[in-house]
């Protein structure tokens, strides 16, 4: 079922009443929070959260309420109208991330293997977390979390958004070629964005000078600055003027020395063809060329050995 916003100023509280709703029909069905999670089924502490508005339920959640509270499917309608995204989780060390990323004016970026979170798909984000995360409910709720941050970015009137991707990120699979091609197909379409630009570090020039680990150099309206980097566990972040100084030089430098943003373009459809075509994506245009040159070295190599005379047989 497809989900709609919720429209007026009430959006902030609906995910509140909804677990009131759910409450209210739960106890008059004379069942406990125990009882509900067995019939469901899912964890107790799920349907705690869900009635104190804090948990984001699924669609099928709330129709399998209705099925057993006999609410005629008033719930699931209750569902459709709630704007859910101000009230999905992220973990603890991110939130500060995520506010800065709300306020932010200009956001310059580099990314190591993965697509940033601010321009994935849907597919490729339900890949990225079903990766590590068994719970499909948990999932789906990282999933609208993360797609939660995407709209203000996508406008047109949105911050400025510079992103450089390490040309691994486009060729590790996250979750298929199907999901990759259209993973593909979406960067080249935000990069049409007027607040958006987009390059490339290619694999074939060793001369880059690619930062340690990915990294957020973020600019606030008020003209801070802010440098944010993840390590294995958490994020990091710095203000320390030295810190700044130096990655400002250094993202300024590889920027310069990576791919235009056309010849990005050409790269990114490069790889989307070939995950449309043989199911994974086309080497590296440095590596093919070299394979080549190689092969030319050898017909060189080949013409260019001394000849002999042949000593033929009498008759």
């Amino acid at each position: 079922m497809s989900r709609r916003n919720a429209t007026g100023g009430a959006a902030s509280t609906t995910a509140a009443l909804f677990g009131e709703v759910l409450k209210h029909h739960r106890e008059a069905a004379g069942l406990t929070q125990d009882a509900l999670a067995r019939d469901i089924p899912c964890d107790r502490s799920h349907i705690a959260r869900v009635e104190s508005g804090t948990r984001v339920p699924q669609d099928t959640f709330a129709s399998r309420c209705d099925e057993l509270l006999g609410t005629g499917g008033m719930l699931l309608r209750l569902w459709g109208k709630v704007d859910w995204y101000p009230n999905v989780e992220h973990p603890d060390w991110f939130e500060r991330r995520v506010r800065m990323e709300a306020e932010a004016v200009v956001v310059r970026e580099y990314q190591a293997l993965v697509i940033p979170g601010l321009l994935q798909t849907a597919a490729y984000v339900r890949s990225l977390f079903s990766l590590h995360c068994p719970d499909a409910e948990e999932v789906e709720e990282r999933v609208r979390a993360r797609l939660s941050r995407q709209p203000r970015y996508l406008s047109p009137q949105g911050p400025l958004y510079i992103v450089v991707l390490d040309e691994s990120c486009l060729r590790t699979v996250m979750g298929s070629p199907a999901v990759m091609r259209d993973q593909c197909a979406h960067l080249l379409d935000v990069a049409e964005r007027p607040n958006i630009r987009l390059q490339v570090a290619p694999f074939a020039d060793p001369r880059i000078d690619r930062p340690n680990t990915s990294l957020s150099l973020i600019r606030l309206p008020d003209g801070e600055e802010l440098l944010y980097s993840e390590s294995l566990l958490r994020g990091h972040f710095s203000t320390d003027p030295s810190d700044l100084a130096r990655y400002n030089r250094t993202y300024d430098v590889m920027r310069a020395d990576v791919l235009s943003a056309r010849e990005s373009a050409a790269l990114i459809r490069n790889v989307m063809e070939g995950y449309e075509g043989h199911g994974q994506a086309k080497p590296p245009r440095g590596a093919l060329d070299q394979e080549q040159l190689q092969r030319k070295q050898q017909r060189q190599l080949h013409r260019n050995r001394p000849r002999f005379p042949r000593r033929r047989p009498r008759a």
